[in-house]
């Protein structure tokens, strides 16, 4: 169940949307727009950079793996730029591991695809944690253990599949193949 959305933002709050994918940016950039936040867009962590440098944001969105960078980057340094910034990080990529890194670089929120705009908006009003939420007595399988190491080993070599395969005293292509199947 999710929460109700937030109340609308104060006449031209400002959001920055740091999304690789052009159709997904543009369609969250109409939408939000539409509900008076002024808008600005980056396709990855130099542009994302350059706007921070230009002006402080009130809100942000940001995806998780932008092409070959990672959006925590991207969290780490906006939060380190101004850190009364909203962020949101959105992701197909979800995870345990990375939930955890977004929240101590700077994250508000963590939300996985798909998530709509009343979604987003809701999780920048979420201003505090929810003690009521059940705690689920469900064991991971082996398998989700197998992903969220991958994935922390991944998180923590930056991305980097080389690194992350040798670390894990994997083939590299096996690395690969395994990211195919189950995308981050």
């Amino acid at each position: 169940m999710s929460e109700p959305a937030a109340e609308a933002p104060a006449a031209g709050a400002s959001l920055l949307i740091v999304e690789d994918d052009p159709t997904f940016a543009r369609t969250l950039r109409r939408s939000f727009e539409r509900r008076g936040y002024r808008v600005a867009s980056a396709a990855g962590p130099e542009e994302a950079e350059e706007l921070t440098a230009a002006q402080a944001f009130d809100f942000a969105v940001v995806d998780l793996k932008l092409g070959g960078a990672s959006g925590l980057a991207v969290v780490e340094a906006l939060h380190a730029r101004s850190p009364a910034t909203r962020i949101v990080v959105l992701t197909g990529y979800a995870s345990i591991a990375t939930a955890v890194e977004a929240i101590k670089l700077g994250a508000a929120h963590y939300l996985a695809k798909p998530s709509n705009t009343d979604d987003i908006e809701a999780a920048f009003g979420s201003l505090r944690g929810d003690a009521s939420v059940p705690v689920e007595g469900r064991p991971s399988s082996i398998k989700t253990l197998e992903w969220e190491y991958i994935h922390r080993t991944l998180v923590e070599c930056d991305f980097n599949i080389s690194e992350t395969a040798r670390r894990l005293g994997l083939h590299r292509r096996t690395l690969a193949r395994k990211l195919e199947k189950r995308q981050l």
